[in-house]
């Protein structure tokens, strides 16, 4: 049985002198902050890894705060580093960097991956998975998918979330495993809902439709998902990108949940109308986005099965105008 194992099966049954598991979250922005607090929180040992020098320093300093859905409080324990080869090796490793990072990060951790230790990489978008190949084995990779999970950051050392709903857990080539199990006990035990599926890949497409439909149209009109949707001819072009993407999807025999996409869409944008996509709220903060992996992923997969992608290519340009405006 593995340390991870061991672990959640002494703390599942409250019997004292459970080891800890030495976890690194790699990229501590939002979603990554909570991660590494509440991990922390149960007692692992956790480091913090980011290159926001600030945040860093602001952690080790005064703490990490955590406000939002799990309540408002400082948490102490956990370290935060901007070089990840200080931490030495771990029974876990959490990438929770924008899509745009994952290569960066895979080829940073190979110092701290021991024969032992899981990989798991949640991200936006597809592609992590080919991204994380090019530098590290695959072996130990599990998928994660992070549903009504909204979080921002307030500031150096605030972390704030609005929603913890349910991440979604798997192995890349789907079906159960104890090493699965385990991972789910430890985050459900840190106080996550978290849920082990057997069809990771799966919930990741559909996922992926729903930041097709809002991503880009939301941050080429600078609109909330309220306001995409109440506008006609706006709706319909978000429409007609995840179309698109829902034609690759079933191209690629992806066996959605589904026999309409559109109803979909719909019920999840009617969810959150206030909502603004992390591509907006990235392009409002004047930052890189994950538009690679989200919009700009379709026409790339398209083009490998000779698919027309049209839509996604004018707002995949639109996008790549606006940000140009801040790159200098």
């Amino acid at each position: 049985m593995t340390r991870l194992a061991q672990a959640t099966a002494i703390k599942r049954t409250k019997r004292p002198g459970a080891p800890n598991m030495k976890i690194a979250i790699i990229g501590v922005g939002a979603m990554g902050s909570i991660y590494a607090g509440m991990l922390s929180e149960a007692g692992h040992e956790v480091w913090a890894i980011d290159p926001w020098a600030a945040h860093v320093a602001a952690i080790n300093a005064d703490g990490l705060r955590l406000s939002g859905a799990s309540g408002d409080r400082v948490i102490n324990a956990l370290r935060a580093s901007v070089d990840i080869s200080q931490v030495g090796q771990c029974d876990i490793c959490v990438i929770a960097t924008k899509a745009s990072g994952v290569a960066a990060a895979a080829k940073a951790i190979a110092p701290v991956i021991g024969p032992d230790c899981l990989v798991l990489t949640i991200q936006n978008g597809l592609g992590a998975d080919r991204r994380l190949a090019q530098h590290m084995p695959m072996h130990n990779v599990l998928l994660g998918v992070a549903d009504g999970f909204g979080a921002s950051m307030k500031g150096p050392g605030h972390a704030h979330h609005n929603a913890m709903k349910l991440i979604r857990i798997g192995e890349i080539t789907g079906g159960t495993s104890p090493r699965l199990s385990a991972l789910e006990a430890l985050f459900q035990n840190a106080g996550f809902n978290a849920k082990a599926f057997e069809n990771i890949n799966t919930l990741i497409w559909e996922k992926f439709l729903c930041n097709v439909t809002f991503s880009a149209p939301c941050t080429v009109y600078e609109q909330t998902v309220g306001d995409l949707m109440e506008d006609q001819d706006h709706w319909m072009v978000a429409l007609a990108a995840m179309q698109e993407a829902y034609r690759l999807g079933q191209a690629k025999n992806i066996a959605f949940s589904f026999e309409d996409p559109v109803a979909y869409v719909t019920a999840f944008g009617a969810q959150m109308p206030d909502a603004r996509p992390s591509m907006l709220l990235d392009f409002i903060a004047q930052k890189p986005s994950e538009l690679d992996a989200i919009n700009g992923m379709v026409p790339v997969l398209s083009k490998e099965l000779g698919l027309p992608t049209p839509v996604n290519d004018d707002l995949v340009a639109k996008v790549r105008l606006k940000e140009a405006s801040f790159k200098g």
